[in-house]
């Protein structure tokens, strides 16, 4: 008892807190999210300048150009997709049928110095019901949860999260049971990430208002550079894979258990053993998606989507293999839709890339795995 009440203590000290109950949302109906009319006139397609789609006959894969750095993207229940752009913190509707992208809203209070800015995005688990949005989002004091319906004043679910100019994670994901899990990066202090009394460097799980699932508090895992995604496998067992990207060594794919150390910066004898390492230079993992045993990461130094086959045992079954390798610069972003398909952002001019004229890109595929016809 005596630890648990220090332990505790401790985050707050760091600043955690959560935040709920919310404050009463906006009087009146959120605009309204659905394809662009004539009343609610969107950018033209192709125009570099705003976001757009793809020309007519041009590339099946992209469903939106022009974007700035987009990051987060969530796939709604009618089969379109919102996508949150990292240095504007701007929210776009884009459309698999490659209708003109529709500007939403701008989330408000987001600080784009060094890698912050918007992180993540998640839909609520009863979204038919409230309409709300999770987003990770950097400000100039800490990262934070908040959350939001479309139009509405982004509501605080957690704050205090250790702030810095690298690793300032954005791993956002909904577990079946409706609890959030929320990937951390050590702000670029290692040893936070090895540090009881600090967020930093750690999977949080917390529920929609903020509070600890477990009577230990909010840290699920600890030992983590950057998570920047989560993501859960849907299988019977409840498994949650985490992307952590390392600037001072490879990459991981993590299978999360509760209570455990991922062995940075120092590995230790109760160490979790990764999944899969990726070495630096075809890593820059930025993106995570899970069906089952088939896991998809967005690499963006890699410049590809690697495609990861795991046993149920904690290793890989065989081989990873990669999709797009080279087509569309640095990938980032990867969610899995209902019908199998992958939509995938790029991170082209997050000014460590090569934007092409019109990038940043959205782009949908239909796996070689899915059902279906693939234009890979």
């Amino acid at each position: 008892m005596v630890a648990l009440t220090l332990l505790l203590a401790a985050c707050g000290e760091d600043g955690y807190e959560p935040a709920g109950p919310f404050r009463p949302l906006p009087e009146g109906p959120p605009p309204e999210v659905g394809p662009p009319t004539e009343s609610s006139p969107a950018p033209s397609p192709g125009d570099p300048a705003d976001p757009g789609a793809g020309t007519a006959g041009g590339d099946p894969n992209v469903v939106a150009t022009g974007l700035t750095v987009p990051t987060g993207l969530v796939v709604l229940p009618d089969g379109t997709a919102v996508v949150g752009e990292r240095e504007t913190g701007r929210l776009l509707q884009v459309f698999p049928d490659r209708s003109p992208a529709q500007e939403l809203m701008v989330l408000p209070g987001i600080d784009t110095a060094g890698d912050g800015g918007l992180l993540g995005l998640a839909l609520s688990p009863t979204f038919d019901e409230d309409g709300l949005f999770y987003a990770y989002v950097s400000t100039a004091t800490d990262n934070r949860v908040v959350r939001f319906p479309i139009g509405g004043t982004p509501n605080p679910v957690l704050t205090g999260l250790p702030r810095g100019e690298v690793h300032n994670g954005g791993g956002l994901s909904f577990a079946p049971d409706g609890t959030l899990f929320v990937g951390t990066g050590d702000s670029g202090d290692p040893a936070l990430a090895q540090d009881p009394a600090s967020l930093g460097g750690k999977v949080l799980h917390v529920d929609v208002f903020g509070q600890p699932v477990s009577g230990a508090g909010p840290v699920y895992s600890s030992g983590f550079s950057d998570v920047t995604a989560l993501c859960p496998s849907g299988d019977e067992a409840g498994t949650v894979y985490a992307v952590d990207e390392s600037s001072a060594g490879p990459d991981e794919l993590d299978e999360l258990v509760q209570g455990s150390d991922h062995g940075w910066p120092a590995a230790g004898a109760g160490t979790i053993t990764p999944v899969l390492e990726i070495d630096n230079a075809e890593g820059g993992l930025g993106g995570c998606a899970a069906a089952g045993t088939t896991v998809f990461l967005g690499a963006m130094d890699g410049q590809r989507v690697t495609v990861v086959q795991v046993d149920g045992n904690g290793g890989v079954a065989e081989d990873p293999t990669e999709l797009l390798a080279g087509r569309y610069g640095r990938l980032r972003t990867v969610v899995l839709d209902s019908e199998g398909g992958l939509w995938i952002t790029t991170s082209n001019k997050d000014g460590i890339g090569t934007p092409a004229e019109d990038d940043d890109k959205v782009l949908r595929i239909l796996p070689p795995s899915s059902t279906g016809s693939s234009p890979l």
